[in-house]
Order: structure tokens, then sequence, then C-alpha cells
């Protein structure tokens, strides 16, 4: 069965990510797994100086408990009725926890909040979930602490036309699809430069060959603030998400805007954001 994963350090922002996730869960028709990681009671032994024999286990279940009662708080009813398990993981890494099971559930994708009361959005999303999308192999989506779900009907995917992408949209498809989702392919040009229809043609049919979805539409902007751009098509489109490929450290100019432009979306914390990591998306796998 299809799995998403959810990791909460129990804070007030990871609340509305909770409740998303199961939601999303329900509609992907997946198991939700929610987890957090703790860290281990002897490393913590270690560093104080202080004996606590026979922590370990007493620690786990404590967590799994609190965890249950996070649960049950915000989403009610019975765990196992609503398809969710439950699991503290022990690790000195939450990024690395959170990644192991992933990889262990072979998850749909990874779910986190998003910390917010600024500070540039806790220095662009907070430690766990910018680590996450460095490190994870599959679709991270990073939820604003003040949003509400509904359902899912257009998701926008950001592209600047990379070999990527087209990996990237073919894992996005496979969430669109059974929640019967459009996927809107934008490319915001700079004013001067111009994309003619043959082009324009010729990548749509690229994404058609590659990317097996068919509610799939490519769209060409042109705007100097591209950001902004992005921000006004994201509401006028009534989109759910936006997508965006994170990118490898590079110093191509392109590289360097592409991901000020994401850092940009990040900051502004008010979109869910789903980022695939470039890195595990340089081949095509079909």
């Amino acid at each position: 069965m299809k799995s998403i994963l959810y990791a909460t350090d129990y804070s007030e922002s990871s609340i509305a990510a909770l409740k998303y996730a199961h939601q999303m869960s329900v509609g992907l028709n997946a198991k939700l797994w929610v987890i957090h990681v703790f860290e281990s009671p002897s490393a913590m032994q270690t560093r104080a100086r202080i004996p606590f024999p026979n922590r370990e286990q007493d620690t786990y279940e404590k967590h799994n408990e609190k965890l249950e009662a996070f649960c049950k708080e915000h989403l009610g009813g019975n765990l196992e009725t609503n398809n969710i398990s439950v699991e503290a993981i022990m690790d000195k890494s939450a990024v690395d926890g959170i990644i192991s099971k992933a990889e262990e559930l072979q998850s749909l994708l990874i779910i986190t909040g998003m910390n917010s009361t600024s500070t540039l959005r806790r220095l662009i999303m907070g430690s766990t979930a910018r680590g996450l999308v460095e490190k994870a192999p599959y679709p991270v989506l990073t939820i604003p602490e003040d949003s509400t779900y509904t359902p899912i009907k257009t998701i926008v995917y950001a592209s600047d036309f990379q070999q990527e992408d087209l990996d990237a949209l073919c894992k996005l498809a496979t969430i669109a699809k059974p929640l019967e989702a459009k996927i809107k392919v934008v490319h915001i040009c700079p004013s001067e430069k111009t994309v003619f229809d043959v082009e324009q043609t010729e990548r749509k049919e690229k994404i058609d060959k590659h990317v097996k979805y068919d509610n799939v539409a490519l769209e060409i902007l042109y705007s100097d603030d591209i950001f902004n751009e992005l921000k006004t098509y994201y509401k006028k489109t009534n989109a759910d998400i936006i997508g965006m490929l994170e990118r490898e450290n590079t110093s191509l100019a392109a590289d360097l805007f592409y991901r000020n432009l994401l850092k940009k979306m990040k900051s502004y914390g008010k979109i869910p954001i789903m980022s695939f990591n470039a890195k595990n998306y340089g081949k095509f796998h079909l």
C-alpha cells in the first residue's frame, strides 16, 4: 500500500501539517505514518554525566504515547480506522531518521510543517525541513502553519526546462493522478526574451512523451519580476501547491537565479511547496 510520511516536533506550527497530511493521505488512499525522531537517552546521559539506566525503552514508549495523543487530539477518532500508524524513532539526526524511515516505507512523499514567526521564516523553513529538501530522495511537501487543506485540484510546477524537470514531473504525476489534479507547468521568461510558438509546442510534446498523465498544461509567461509573477499566477489559477526543483549548488548564473527564486518562495511562507531534489532526478527512470 502507498504511504505518506509525516514528521512532527509537536510544535504549534506542525499541527496544520498533520491535518493536511491526513486529508491528503485519504485523497491518495495511502497509509499515513506519523513519526517523531528523538535523540538517544544514552547520548544525553553521556553529555550530562548523569546515569539513566534502562531509559531507552521507556523513552520509546513515552514518545509513542505522545504521538498517539497528538494525533487523537488534532485528528480525533481511532488511529487504525483512520489508517494512521505512529512511530517514535531514535536517531541523533532528525533528518537522517526521517529519511531512513521514508526509505524503509518507500514513501510517496514526506510532509512536514514550515516554521513561521519569520526571522526570514526561521532562516528559510527551519533546519529539519531544509535538511530534508536537501537530502531526501522523495518529494518533500512543506506546509505553512496557517494552511487549511482543501481538495487538491491544481498544482503549479515552476520550470526552467532542465532535464531533471521531466523526471520530477513524472513523480509529481503519480501524486496528481489519484487526486485528479491538474498540473500547470509554468515557465517565466524575462520580458526581453521570446519563446516562439514552435519552441513551446516542442517543449509540450517533450513533456507529453515522458509524463504519462493527460492533465498537464504548459504556459509561458513574461516578466522581469519572476517572484511576484509566480505569486500572481498561483493566485490566479487557484493553485493548491507549487512544485519546484531544488538545484545543487553551482556557480552557473541560471542555477543561482533559480535557487534565489526558490528561496524567496520559501521565505514567503504562505504557499505549500513540494520540493524535488535535482540530484535524484538527473536521469530518466522510464
